[in-house]
């Protein structure tokens, strides 16, 4: 029951439902990816990333100093489900800004 109450509670937010459609469309993206895309603060941004993460959403791979973070799989029935429906929204997602390639990341 615990986890799916979290789970509830992580769609009750536009940031971290706009989150999840960035992950599913580009993919497995790396946190300072996402503040430049997102123009976010890290710890604002992390805290995002937690509660998804915590609520069985996201699956976090750390590479040396950064975490790059995922859509889980495989995703049980509700969270799938609930990730078809965001799909369905008329969402503007940002585009993805790929500073770990091109500029580094920087702490």
């Amino acid at each position: 029951m615990d986890i799916f109450l979290k789970s509830i509670a992580a769609l009750n937010d536009e940031t971290r439902v706009l989150i999840l459609r960035f992950l599913d469309e580009y993919g497995e993206t790396c946190v300072c990816d996402m503040q430049s895309s997102f123009n976010m603060i890290q710890s604002r941004l992390s805290r995002h990333l937690k509660i998804l993460k915590d609520a069985g959403f996201l699956r976090v791979e750390r590479k040396g100093t950064w975490a790059y973070y995922s859509i889980r799989k495989p995703l049980d029935r509700f969270r799938s489900e609930a990730l078809q429906e965001i799909g369905h929204l008329d969402i503007k997602l940002p585009d993805l800004n790929k500073i770990s390639q091109t500029q580094g990341c920087k702490i």
